[in-house]
């Protein structure tokens, strides 16, 4: 009976939601998107360039946090909890100020802040703790408006990176602004586009190392340390990229480096982040202080 009834409830606060948001969600061109912020922001998700195509990944990687915390979950113990309510009605009122002001993505926060809140209330401070982090890293969902300003910047530090690494490395490389030539068999011309800025592998890369932090660090100042260093990651991934279409191009021709391996080298991005991304983390787990008093000590012996 305890089963039905939660089922039964939520499945009216599934309801509730979809008559919410996905009815009356979003009041930002709606003649284009209609008035549903789901529908608004997995548009978003499918818009030009890929950039924000993650997203589909993060309802998954959330819900098999909470999976992985099922026992857990199940042995917490539940009672109501008012401060919820309170973050309800507070998570209500964001949701109609973002429609009054015609900002989708302020709604669409209310509902994180809201699952989390109903949780809270239903089933109290313990429950809600371990919720914490699968409701919040719902964020990653949300298209930011901000982030389309980084493609430049990115564009701009890849190819300034990108250029010092080559000519470190004795390759004869000049930068005109997000425009790298290269000299060989033949003088080939790089352009760093928008697509090629890393502002998608940015996002996807951010998500995966705060998935990885969370699961894996066992004191937050480890986990926020790691999920600090997923934009450096990034962008040294970014970084390798640009270098080897570089070099492929200097000993292979620009139509090997452009037209075969530029498309295939956008998984050198994620493989060169993900290495880092473990190597950093094996640093993290190290117990630092061990280890420095077992090097002293033959130190002191000897003394």
């Amino acid at each position: 009976m305890c089963l039905l009834k939660t089922t039964v409830l939520w499945g009216l606060l599934f309801l509730a939601f979809v008559l919410l948001y996905g009815l009356q969600g979003n009041a930002e061109e709606t003649a284009m998107r209609g008035k549903s912020a789901f529908l608004w922001m997995v548009n978003r998700w499918s818009g030009a360039g890929g950039d924000l195509s993650v997203g589909w990944l993060i309802p998954i990687v959330s819900g098999w946090l909470v999976w992985r915390k099922r026992r857990e979950l199940s042995e917490t113990p539940k009672n109501i909890c008012f401060t919820g309510l309170a973050i309800v009605v507070a998570a209500l009122l964001m949701h109609l100020v973002g429609v009054r002001i015609q900002q989708t993505r302020i709604s669409l926060f209310s509902i994180i802040v809201l699952l989390w809140g109903i949780i809270l209330y239903l089933y109290g401070r313990p429950t809600a703790r371990i919720m914490y982090f699968p409701c919040v890293y719902l964020v990653f969902c949300i298209p930011m408006s901000f982030l389309d300003e980084l493609t430049l910047p990115l564009r701009i530090l890849s190819s300034q990176l990108a250029d010092i690494l080559l000519n470190g490395f004795g390759i004869a490389a000049a930068r005109h602004g997000t425009l790298i030539r290269i000299a060989g068999r033949e003088t080939v011309t790089l352009g760093v586009d928008d697509p090629c800025s890393g502002l998608r592998s940015l996002l996807a890369i951010a998500a995966l190392t705060a998935v990885y932090a969370y699961v894996t660090m066992d004191k937050r100042w480890k986990q926020w340390t790691l999920f600090l260093l997923s934009a450096p990651l990034a962008i040294a991934g970014n970084v390798i990229r640009i270098a080897t279409v570089a070099l492929v191009a200097r000993f292979s021709g620009a139509n090997a480096a452009l037209k075969f391996y530029h498309d295939y080298s956008a998984y050198l991005v994620f493989a060169v982040a993900a290495l880092l991304m473990l190597w950093i983390g094996k640093l993290l787990d190290l117990d630092w202080k061990r280890r420095f008093v077992e090097w002293i000590k033959p130190a002191r012996n000897t003394a």
